[in-house]
């Protein structure tokens, strides 16, 4: 028996299901809009979706998303270079960016350690920061990953890695929601957390 669906509708009905967030009824909506939608709509959005795998890739440095390398942060003169923040995502960078109260630089794990989940020190970036914690103009390091089991055993992991090189370690103040992700913060809450930063024990 035939499926009322044609398989083109269902297969992309799939596809939108696989999003984080989008449950099988958002992405039937999301299917059936651009089915009726203008041609040019559609055609935008299959544009955009290539070209966001076909452009972009990591920085060699911070390792963000960015379409040229080093990314526009880190060829950026201006930035404070002696000080890092150690962020889980690109979003978090973002969030941190839109307080507007921090000129250093970043660095993206791209995840946090979370045995659960078979994630390890070595599926992180984590290797290339501690490349990056030599560099002689480094003076601080922030480290800003989410607060919570997974965020406080990554940060936990790179205090002891870095351990005894003189390095100023922080971490953001408490003032975060434990199991909240930054890219969620208002930017008041993120720049008082930034603010009132402290050593780490």
């Amino acid at each position: 028996m035939k499926s009322a669906i044609p398989e083109p509708v269902s297969r992309l009905t799939e596809a939108f299901a696989r999003l984080p967030g989008v449950g099988p009824k958002t992405a039937s909506r999301l299917t059936f809009y651009l089915l009726r939608a203008p041609d040019d709509i559609g055609l935008t959005l299959a544009g955009a979706l290539r070209d966001l795998k076909a452009e972009t890739r990591f920085c060699s440095q911070c390792f963000n998303i960015t379409v040229e390398d080093p990314c526009g942060l880190c060829g950026d003169g201006g930035r404070d270079r002696s000080v890092i923040a150690v962020v889980e995502e690109p979003l978090d960078v973002l969030a941190l960016e839109r307080t507007g109260s921090y000129g250093g630089l970043y660095h993206v794990l791209h995840g946090a350690i979370s045995p659960v989940n078979n994630i390890g020190p070595d599926e992180l970036r984590i290797r290339e920061l501690l490349r990056r914690a030599e560099a002689p103009e480094l003076r601080e390091l922030i480290i800003a990953t989410n607060p919570g089991m997974e965020g406080d055993a990554t940060a936990m992991y790179i205090e002891g890695s870095l351990a005894g090189r003189g390095l100023r370690i922080t971490r953001l103040a408490r003032g975060l929601p434990v199991g909240g992700d930054l890219e969620y913060v208002d930017p008041v809450t993120l720049t008082r957390a930034l603010l009132g930063r402290s050593e780490t024990p």
